[in-house]
């Protein structure tokens, strides 16, 4: 039997997924979890042989937890499955120790398979992500660009950034300038939108 961990917020797709899993002969579902941050401790006692993790949870993302799993229970493959098919999340979740991602659109016959195929050693992900991934390239922002267009995201002031972050205002209003530049953006806003659109955020 392959044991799986299923990771996901919203509570009618996480009883679905594990319903639909279940039906398989080979697939046993050991944990259901409905944040991030319970995740890692579910895995550590369930032992899963796969994580399927959705990306946006409260607590701690799907990508904090593939990283989390990958130091903590490294037998443990991981399978990100999630609405947001951006680029970047893809690049992300593959320096995290993925070892697959699939957006939920697909059919469930496509999860099974990618959870027998990761457990076998593959490396599985949505052909049409891939290629958007090698068309829009790494992330070009730096880990405190990043930082200070998250702060910005709700509105902040600069001020408002800089106290957040421990920066000065100065060395706030460098980073948003920079990354504006790097995301081709006219404003702070445009730049928060494109990050998040290619999943740097």
């Amino acid at each position: 039997m392959i044991r799986v961990l299923l990771a996901e917020d919203q509570g009618m797709m996480r009883s679905a997924l594990a319903l639909l899993l279940d039906l398989e002969e080979d697939l046993e579902i050991v944990a259901q979890v409905a944040d991030g941050g319970s995740a890692l401790a579910a895995a550590l006692q369930s032992e899963p042989d796969v994580a399927v993790l959705d990306i946006e949870m409260p607590g701690r993302s799907g990508l904090d937890v593939a990283a989390d799993l990958r130091r903590e229970l490294p037998s443990c493959k991981v399978l990100i499955v999630t609405t947001f098919g951006r680029p970047g999340y893809l690049r992300r979740a593959m320096e995290a120790g993925a070892s697959g991602f699939l957006v939920k659109d697909g059919p469930i016959e496509n999860l099974v398979d990618a959870i027998r195929r990761v457990l076998a050693g593959e490396q599985v992900v949505d052909p049409a992500l891939a290629a958007a991934a090698l068309s829009v390239g790494p992330n070009p922002l730096t880990d405190r660009e990043r930082d200070v267009l998250t702060a910005a995201a709700d509105g902040s002031t600069v001020a408002d950034i800089a106290t957040r972050l421990h920066l000065s205002e100065s060395t706030v209003r460098n980073y948003l300038s920079s990354a504006i530049g790097k995301t081709g953006a006219r404003n702070r806003i445009e730049a928060v939108g494109t990050a998040r659109h290619n999943g740097w955020l």
